[in-house]
């Protein structure tokens, strides 16, 4: 066999990546020439011509990921389970079960859908569906659901249960609507957006309004000098991009601007993010100033706890006080579900009643529905919650997404397209991005958000600069490398001095120090991730030192790049601690990624990978990076091997930090001494998904869409210029980094307004990214 086809025979064997079940266990060489195998989507552009265009580009994209994540789920059955059987508060019935550790990449999250059947003899065949109710944690790693209906539930029998992931097409359908609406619909977006998100040359325009006198909103803290131009800013804009780095109070900035919106009196304004923490979150600030807000939720999150949940609108429809007619006939709905596990006879007769009188429930909560909604300043949903046939007759003129770095484009569509004249995107796009599982699609550019192409279109984000989370030694570097140097700091070294807390740094002014470990790297139980059982050893001790010194167990966060390890750690320092397991299961210990948007007052960072040749993984991403180091508010551990770290230039310019501040540190923890360990100089840094900073030669974030031959906007075998487009053109960055970008001819007269900008003609081949 040729080297070159061994992968794409491998590919066609194993379904969905890293899943268990082969899609196509007898592939042959024969299969990879019959059509439609191995072939690439086309790749997202930076501009369209139309919104047909658009609509066919990034559909096969969103069906790709849609194909995926259903065929990753239906390969996840297990069989053989073990149940625990529990009654609810609200009398529904709940299942407790574990599942074995699997090869899969799939994670399930609160509000998932599974479906559980009884496979054993002992009982009449019985399937039940139900919603995700508890995920795996720190205390245990049981799964819950909350059974919709209790009737025939074998509820005396704990085996022979089967575990079936439900698939649901929602979101993908959502997103695919939102493209044919955005292609057919000239009503959706305003022409302004329209031509702005397609990438067309447009006169910028401005929006007439009454600009407040005072900017700062009622109930939430005064804005400063970066916040308050953020606001005035975006008020007058049709289009913005706000950048808010991390603890520049970004959620704050955008409760303030939803606050000012709404006060304009052109009827609610959408409020989106891509998750429900984040919308929760947001609901939250804006509710603190007085508006009257809805939180909009998908029916299968209607049981589970938040914050919010007395905004949640099936809460409001349900405690409306003006009409206790409802509320009586909600009670009655409510009893009738309860009484099917205990009065069989009286359930039934109640139901037959119950059923018509529900009927006129049902009425009565369209009615008010539509009420509230109409009223509400603010609507506050996920950006795939945006697409809810509640939400279908309504328009609305601004719409601000938050944490838009973190969605795909087709995902941001299903909210911008409905009536959007106002377009406000949030987020970071030097933090991690989209999640998309499909390689395929994510290679053809689905996992570039709508943010960053507006950025490298040359929409400039107005960026927050003033951090409020770190103690200013732990913000230098993100702040040098991530933000060229540009974040002020808001709090002082003697704000970040915790009281009672009596631990011993390297450097007492600097409360951060990489600890040397020469562990070794190993591959973990589900054969897909790593673990280092060395680094887990010095971080339990760490962690109980912490504990000891006067840190409250859910003051520390524990993070890890990878699965394998965060699983080991939750189990090794329950069983090897030396304190009480209460204290260490309620330490956090996750993933960097699911620690985006999150603080802890100290992080300690377990980096695993540790070895000579085969790189370091994840960490390899310099925004994942990016998130590890800017979590903590008071103190920054990490943990690893530098040797190993060293041989990417970003962690040698890390490691090179650490050393000149003389906290790079090994020894017992008792007695650290400085670590002797020598590096090489750091080099100007070149990695061209970095996404920017003083260092960097490719500055534009994840350039490599704009910069590296062969990616998604590489047009150089049509022979077309290529533009060195000036960094500080763009993200106004304080020292000029040139970058090489690839546009056509036409763009080069369309961008002459780039002034400092040089053009050279060169062949494809003789493209280098320097």
């Amino acid at each position: 066999m040729e080297p070159g086809r061994a992968q794409p025979e491998e590919q066609t064997w194993a379904s969905p990546p890293m899943g268990p079940l082969p899609e196509n266990p007898t592939a042959t060489l024969e299969d990879l020439e019959k059509p439609g195998v191995d072939e690439e989507p086309q790749h997202v552009l930076l501009r369209y011509e139309d919104a047909y265009q658009y609509q066919n580009i990034f559909g096969p994209l969103v069906k790709l990921e849609a194909d995926y994540d259903k065929k990753l789920k239906e390969s996840q059955t297990q069989e053989n389970i073990t149940i625990r059987w529990d009654l609810g508060l609200n009398k529904k019935r709940i299942a407790y079960f574990s599942l074995p550790k699997t090869d899969s990449d799939m994670r399930l999250m609160q509000g998932d859908e599974i479906c559980l059947r009884y496979k054993g003899d002992l009982a009449p065949p019985w399937k039940g569906i139900g919603h995700v109710i508890k995920v795996p944690d720190n205390y245990g790693d049981e799964i819950a659901i909350e059974l919709r209906s209790s009737v025939g539930t074998p509820v005396e029998i704990p085996h022979n249960f089967q575990v079936d992931f439900v698939w649901k097409s929602t979101s993908f359908d959502r997103m695919q609507n939102a493209l044919k609406t955005f292609a057919v619909d000239e009503t959706s977006v305003s022409g302004y957006i329209y031509h702005k998100l397609l990438g067309h040359e447009v006169e910028d325009v401005l929006i007439k309004c009454q600009l407040p006198k005072r900017f700062t909103a009622q109930g939430l803290p005064d804005l400063n000098h970066s916040q308050v131009y953020a606001v005035k800013t975006v008020l007058q804009r049709p289009l913005s991009l706000i950048q808010g780095p991390p603890g520049t109070g970004k959620t704050v900035t955008s409760a303030t601007i939803v606050y000012h919106l709404a006060r304009q009196g052109t009827g609610p304004v959408l409020v989106c993010a891509p998750s429900n923490i984040a919308v929760d979150q947001l609901t939250e600030k804006i509710h603190q100033t007085g508006l009257k807000v809805v939180r909009l939720c998908a029916k299968s999150r209607e049981a589970i706890d938040s914050p919010v949940s007395f905004l949640a609108l099936h809460n409001q429809i349900r405690n409306m006080e003006s009409m206790p007619e409802l509320q009586k006939l909600q009670q009655l709905k409510d009893e009738t579900g309860e009484l099917s596990s205990s009065d069989e006879k009286r359930y039934r007769a109640l139901r037959r009643s119950a059923e018509r009188e529900l009927l006129m429930v049902r009425l009565a909560e369209c009615e008010i529905l539509s009420n509230l909604m109409r009223n509400a300043d603010v609507i506050c949903c996920t950006c795939v919650g945006a697409g809810d046939p509640r939400l279908a007759k309504m328009q609305f003129r601004s719409i601000l997404i938050d944490e838009s770095t973190q969605a795909t484009e087709p995902e941001c569509m299903v909210s911008v397209v409905l009536g959007t004249k106002q377009l406000i995107l949030v987020g970071d796009h030097c933090q991690l991005g989209p999640v998309v599982m499909c390689k395929k699609a994510a290679k053809a550019g689905l996992s570039q958000s709508l943010f960053e192409r507006l950025v490298v279109l040359g929409i400039r984000p107005i960026r927050l600069q003033v951090q409020y989370r770190m103690h200013p030694a732990l913000s230098a570097f993100p702040s040098n490398i991530f933000y060229e140097g540009s974040l002020q700091n808001g709090v002082t070294a003697a704000d970040r001095v915790k009281k009672g807390f009596d631990f011993q740094w390297p450097q007492p002014d600097k409360p951060m120090f990489f600890y040397v470990t020469q562990g070794q790297e190993e591959i973990a139980s589900s054969g897909t991730s790593y673990l280092n059982r060395t680094e887990a050893a010095n971080v339990e001790k760490i962690t109980t030192r912490l504990l000891k010194a006067g840190a409250k167990p859910d003051q520390i966060g524990i993070i890890t790049p990878y699965e394998g390890q965060r699983s080991y750690l939750v189990q090794y320092m329950q069983f090897s601690g030396s304190l009480h397991t209460k204290l260490y299961q309620e330490v956090e210990i996750a993933s960097v990624d699911a620690f985006q948007g999150r603080e802890k007052d100290f992080i300690i960072l377990s980096c695993v990978r540790a070895n000579e040749h085969q790189g370091i993984g994840f960490l390899n991403d310099p925004r994942r990076l990016n998130v590890a180091l800017t979590r903590a508010r008071y103190g920054v551990i990490i943990v690893g091997n530098p040797k190993a770290l060293s041989k990417q230039p970003l962690w040698n310019h890390l490691l090179n930090f650490y050393k000149e501040q003389k906290v790079l540190v090994e020894g017992p923890l008792n007695n650290l001494r400085e670590s002797l360990m020598q590096f090489n100089k750091p080099r100007k840094l070149v990695n061209t998904i970095n996404p920017g900073g003083r260092f960097m030669s490719t500055a534009m974030y994840d350039a490599r869409e704009a910069l590296i031959p062969g990616s998604v906007y590489d047009r150089s075998s049509n022979g077309n210029f290529r533009l060195l487009i000036c960094w500080a053109v763009i993200c106004r960055a304080r020292s000029c980094s040139c970058s090489e970008g690839i546009l056509t001819s036409q763009d080069r007269k369309q961008r002459s307004w780039m002034s400092g900008c040089h053009w050279e003609l060169s062949q494809p081949s003789a493209l280098n990214v320097l």
